[in-house]
């Protein structure tokens, strides 16, 4: 049975404008008979106004001439075809609790050291840091530079390992485009694999 969005405004309706029975409103609204009996008497629902079915696209009128013709036939609900429309996903800012913050230079300095193909914004996002914090320890105009030490970010807590890994590897294929292999100069060769005396 397909879920009606407001059953018992859709009761209400089915009650005031048809001669269904209390069973056939209650199967397709999805509630109990006695409720709908409620409903009729006034005892239930005596403030909700009743929405129309047909109006609302969940019921066909042939439905309703055919259970009022059948007293033992149960109506079927329109089945609504749902488009889902991508959404494009909201990068948030990654959360760093306050007692690692303090180690996000040391492995702003371990990517400076380790992994200077991967970007500022890659290491921005990944360990969750400013551009201009990462400026300053390039430059080493950071304020605590005289103790920093360079620690994996992994160990420090700040990201896990596949997320470093696939860091790595993006910032990798992204260099390789940017500086494909040079090809061969005219005139030059490559160098024999056997020595001059071999060859003889």
């Amino acid at each position: 049975m397909t879920t009606i969005l407001m059953p018992k405004a859709t009761a209400v309706w089915l009650i005031d404008n048809t001669s269904l029975t209390f069973e056939q409103v209650a199967a397709f609204c999805d509630l109990h008979p006695l409720e709908v009996r409620s409903i009729a008497d006034g005892e239930v629902a005596k403030s909700i106004r009743g929405v129309d079915p047909v109006a609302a696209g969940e019921l066909q009128r042939e439905e309703i001439e055919r259970a009022t013709k059948d007293p033992n036939y149960r109506m079927r609900a329109i089945v609504k075809q749902r488009i889902e429309v991508p959404t494009k996903r909201r990068t948030v800012a990654r959360f760093t609790p306050v007692t690692r913050r303090q180690d996000r230079p040391k492995a702003i300095l371990w990517f400076l050291r380790n992994h200077p193909e991967i970007t500022d914004p890659q290491i921005s996002k990944l360990i969750g840091t400013t551009k201009s914090t990462i400026e300053q320890i390039r430059q080493k105009r950071h304020w605590d530079m005289a103790n920093l030490r360079p620690v994996d970010p992994v160990t420090l807590g700040l990201c896990s390992q596949i997320e470093l890994d696939e860091t790595v590897r993006r910032a990798a294929e992204r260099r390789a485009k940017l500086k494909p292999e040079k090809p061969l100069d005219e005139g030059q060769t490559l160098a024999s694999a056997f020595p001059a005396s071999a060859q003889d």
